[in-house]
């Protein structure tokens, strides 16, 4: 185990919260022809089970950390249930439940891992309240939120909460959506061959770069610090394309107005955790060095069997990304 090596990428499961958000669930069992489920309002996805692995074992996650040459782990929320489309009273609850138990759970190994909050953005108003008690009463480094809520990122609505970030000293974090906790997948196309995880997640995360620097958040909230999971998803291979459409769109930002969309991206944080070698090399080529930092989805499948060559660096800017001493 290398205690410099910090991975920022690593979901988290809490199973006493099944049921804690009254009809959207969540609910894990079994179906009628033996396989495991996890439902989340009318969403289903199958066969996934969390018992009995590293999403929900926290010895066996510790055990993987040190096969894998992990120091330091940060956890976040489990991205089928960030529940940003259920009513606000019930996400906030779910919220707070979260957090707490997200903050009990680090402090089982308070030298290894450091925890995300969970936040309800139908209601920026509470989701500021939770951020301040998540960090300030419970200790968590920043928060992680989905891309399936209406108004997008760029929505003057959300400036009390990029303030509240701003203000505090933590990061966010930003991971791709399947569902908003209460209908099912947003395009039904995505439902054959779990191109939901692999095309819809693209899309997603691509989406919300753009919606941040086109929008114009960065010339609002210049110092806060966004993360984005997957490496942006599509961004990379889109950069140039939509650096050209800006030149002829008149609602687009100051900041990529004066100096490109391109230039603009290398504000942005973005994991590492993508795949293949072209892929790679895209997102090293158009992100800031500086503002990489290494992703393993433990657990997932597509977790790496090795880290990255440039685990080191990654891990230095991660203690930066996360303000750890």
């Amino acid at each position: 185990m290398a205690p410099d090596i910090i991975d920022v990428h690593a979901h988290v499961v809490f199973e006493t919260l099944n049921g804690t958000a009254g009809v959207h669930g969540p609910e894990a069992g079994v179906d009628k022809s033996g396989s495991p489920f996890f439902r989340i309002g009318k969403y289903t996805m199958t066969p996934i089970s969390y018992q009995d692995t590293v999403f929900t074992d926290l010895k066996l996650r510790l055990s993987h950390l040190d096969r894998l040459g992990i120091g330091i782990q940060a956890l976040s929320p489990n991205p089928l249930t960030f529940f940003h489309g259920i009513e606000p009273l019930i996400a906030a609850d779910f919220c707070q439940r979260h957090n707490q138990l997200m903050a009990q759970s680090v402090a089982e190994a308070p030298n290894r891992l450091v925890g995300l909050a969970a936040l309800p953005m139908q209601d920026v108003s509470a989701a500021c309240n939770e951020l301040q008690r998540s960090v300030g009463t419970l200790g968590l480094k920043g928060a992680m939120i989905g891309t399936d809520f209406p108004q997008g990122f760029a929505c003057p609505s959300l400036d009390p909460l990029y303030r509240k970030l701003v203000d505090l000293d933590v990061p966010l974090f930003i991971h791709a959506s399947s569902t908003d906790g209460s209908g099912g997948l947003k395009d039904d196309r995505l439902t054959l061959h779990n191109f939901s995880l692999s095309l819809g997640y693209a899309q997603e995360e691509a989406l919300a770069v753009a919606q941040i620097l086109l929008g114009g958040v960065l010339d609002r909230h210049p110092t806060i610090d966004i993360c984005i999971s997957h490496g942006g998803g599509t961004v990379a291979f889109l950069a140039e394309k939509i650096d050209q459409l800006a030149q002829v769109d008149p609602a687009v930002s100051e900041g990529v107005r004066q100096n490109g969309f391109v230039h603009e991206l290398q504000k942005l944080w973005f994991d590492t955790h993508v795949k293949g070698e072209v892929a790679a090399a895209a997102l090293r080529h158009y992100a800031a060095g500086d503002k990489l930092v290494l992703g393993t989805n433990l657990g997932g499948f597509d977790t790496p069997d090795a880290l990255a060559s440039d685990a080191s660096r990654l891990s230095a800017n991660a203690k930066k990304l996360l303000r750890l001493p």
